[in-house]
This record gives structure tokens, C-alpha cells and sequence, in this order.
């Protein structure tokens, strides 16, 4: 049986709903090149039936073939590797309610990304502070795939702040100092001068690094520009928000002694951390506030909405912190915590009005929490 001849408009509109993309899920290949050259032969574009247009044909059906044989919800628009895996070599694999799924998909990105507006647009900033984390913010596309619906990239290119090849190590005191100060010089000349020349109106922020530098970092972004914050996972490993998750169980301790104690806030949400890994580091007389999460992993961060939630129990635990201890009081911070909400803990910090924030990190060669930067409100 001769092929079916698809009219010329319905290939035109297949054409522009993929954005000249191969539909099959995870692929993605630009096509237009192929299209532009009208080649016959090697790589291109292929308009494939999900319900073939004769009845011997893949997924095909004696009475709906010829129905759908010129049908646009039928049609898919592949590249020769995977036309030939859907039509051919993984036909089993293939059903036809799984090609109308990676159609969907596919189709419904594309119409969110193209659909919005230029106000949605951010600039990204990358920010990475040693080799293994640097390598894990190499991928550019996975990043931009991150952030619709809320948000689409205002340039094709990233902002990026890399922190490596420091010679002082992370247990020496020096290494923290000169870390601070070339976070705080780099962000100046990359971020903060494109924002006073209104370059910058919105910034996607994809960070992972030290958390005391991600804390510094947040402290330095504010709220200068609106900011959204992204979370990388490790399983799956993505930087895209899982909404489907359950919501995270915060847990908040307050202390009720004496206010001359010295001060620690304890912020655990990756990983359990112990009072007596912090009386270890400050002593016995030493007043412990806590915001932690009922099960912590390293995966916990999941949905935007826990972080604002973290956002406001943290917001509310400075507040009492400040009324408790009095204006001359510096918090000792001992955080675990996801990327996404070191960064934040940074943001929430209020100029002029909040105590500083002595940051602690876990460190392997001292065995313990060792004190870092300050980070001053």
C-alpha cells in the first residue's frame, strides 16, 4: 500500500508545535537543518504515525489507520534513530498511548517555553567553589530546562562565579578569608554592577558549594533583584522542582535559659546534627535554638513551597533569637543543609537590623564543626 501523501499545512503545523524537535522523550535533536536542506538521505526529520496509516502497519488498526492517516494528534515528528527504534527495532516497546505521551509532553513544553512573556525572563547565575561541584554545573541545557514554567532564560549564556584552585585548604582559616573576599569581589563586577546598570531585572540562581559560601552569596544577592533559588538532587539527578513530593515536617526548638549563654542555631535538614557536636565546639553554657526536619536527607529539599516554609520559620527564629539575647549577640550557625536553602539563609539576613552569623562547617581533617566566616546583618 502507497504511503499516505500528508497535506503540506498539517506538516507545516507538526513542524512548528515540535519547534523543529525530535519528540521522543529525552532527545530533543534540532531537526531545522535537516528541513532547511531537504535531503533524502542520512539524518532528518521524519513525520511518523503513532496509529500507522494502513492496518499492517506499526500500531495499526483496519478501522482507525485511515481515520487518523492525515490526522495532526497522530502525527510525530522524529529523528532517523528513533523513528526507526518506535517503527522497527523497539516496536514492542512502543504502544500507542506511550507515543501520544512523549507527544503531549513534548508539544506542551514547548507551547509553555514559546508562550512566555518577556517579564519572565532571568538571567542565571551559576556559582561553583571547588573542582567536583564545578563539573556538576557544567551542563547549560540541563539548568535552562530547570526553569519553566516560572521562568525562561533572558540570554543564551550563564552568569558564572567559580571559586577554584585556592591554595590555603578548607580547614585553615585562610582559605575562608580569601574565599569571602573573592566571592564578594567577583559578585561585584558580575552581578551586582549589571544589576545598578538595570542589565539585570531577575536572577535563577544554581549554586553548589561550601554552605558557608552559599550562605555569603545569599547574604550578597538579598533582595536587590527578585531571586528564585534552585535545588539540585542527586536521584534523580536534576535541578528541576518535584512537586509531586510530600511536604517537608519542620521542627523548631526554643531555648528557655539564661540569655548570657552563648548562642547556637542549629539548621538540619540534609543530615542529623547533634547538641553535643556543638557543646564539643562552644562548651556546655550555651544556649541552643534548632529549626530541623522530622526525617533529614539529602534529598529533602524537593518542592518550592518547603523552601518558602523554611524561609519563614527561619525569618521568625532570628526575630526571637534578637529579643532574647540582646543587639550584641553573634549566632553560631551549624548548618546542614540543602544547596537551595544555604542560599536562602544568606537572603533572609537583614541588613542593619540582624546579629551576625558565625558560620560553622564539618570538617573531615578536624573532626568536628570548625568556625569559618561571619556573615553580617
Amino acid at each position: 500500500m502507497a504511503k499516505t501523501q500528508i497535506p503540506n499545512k498539517i506538516q507545516v503545523a507538526l513542524w512548528a508545535k515540535a519547534a523543529g524537535r525530535c519528540e521522543y522523550r529525552g532527545c530533543n535533536e534540532d531537526l531545522i537543518g535537516d528541513l532547511i536542506a531537504g535531503r533524502e538521505d542520512g539524518k532528518f526529520g521524519f513525520i511518523a504515525h503513532i496509529v500507522a496509516d494502513s492496518a499492517d502497519g506499526p500500531r495499526g488498526d483496519v478501522i482507525r489507520s485511515p481515520l487518523l492517516a492525515k490526522d495532526l494528534s497522530n502525527l510525530m515528528l522524529l529523528c532517523a534513530k528513533h523513528h526507526k527504534g518506535v517503527d522497527v527495532d523497539y516496536l514492542a516497546d512502543h504502544p500507542e498511548n506511550v507515543l501520544l505521551e512523549m507527544k503531549a509532553e513534548h508539544e506542551d513544553r514547548i507551547a509553555i517555553v514559546t508562550g512566555m512573556a518577556q517579564e519572565r525572563a532571568a538571567h542565571v547565575l551559576r556559582f561553583a567553589a571547588d573542582i567536583g561541584q564545578r563539573d556538576a554545573l557544567v551542563s547549560t541545557r540541563s539548568i535552562f530546562m530547570a526553569m519553566p514554567p516560572d521562568r525562561h532564560p533572558a540570554e543564551g549564556r550563564t552568569i558564572d562565579i567559580e571559586l577554584v584552585g585556592c591554595d590555603y585548604a578548607d580547614h585553615e582559616a585562610s582559605y575562608w578569608t580569601v574565599q569571602q573576599d573573592n566571592l564578594r569581589r567577583v559578585f561585584a563586577r558580575k552581578v551586582k554592577e549589571r544589576i545598578e546598570q538595570k542589565e539585570i531585572r531577575q536572577l535563577s540562581v544554581f549554586a553548589l558549594a561550601p554552605q558557608p559560601l552559599l550562605i555569603e552569596l545569599g547574604h550578597l544577592l538579598g533582595d536587590i533583584v527578585p531571586v528564585t533559588v534552585h535545588q539540585r538532587y542527586r536521584e534523580p539527578a536534576t535541578w528541576r522542582w518535584q512537586a509531586e513530593q510530600p511536604a517537608i515536617t519542620f521542627q523548631v526548638g526554643e531555648y528557655s535559659g539564661p540569655p548570657e549563654a552563648a548562642v547556637a542555631l542549629k539548621l538540619a535538614l540534609s543530615a542529623t546534627v547533634s547538641d553535643d557536636r556543638i557543646r564539643a565546639v562552644l562548651g556546655d553554657n550555651v544556649a541552643i535554638w534548632s529549626l530541623t526536619a522530622e526525617n533529614p536527607h539529602n534529598d529533602i529539599m524537593r518542592r518550592p513551597e518547603d523552601l518558602v516554609e523554611f524561609k519563614r520559620h527561619l525569618r521568625r527564629l532570628l526575630d526571637r533569637i534578637k529579643a532574647v539575647h540582646g543587639e550584641k549577640a553573634t549566632i553560631n550557625v551549624f548548618p546542614a543543609l540543602p544547596n537551595s536553602a544555604a542560599v536562602e539563609v544568606g537572603r533572609v539576613l537583614m541588613p542593619k537590623a540582624d546579629l551576625p552569623l558565625r558560620i560553622y562547617d564539618q570538617n573531615r581533617t578536624e573532626g568536628g564543626f570548625i568556625p569559618t566566616l561571619t556573615v553580617a546583618g
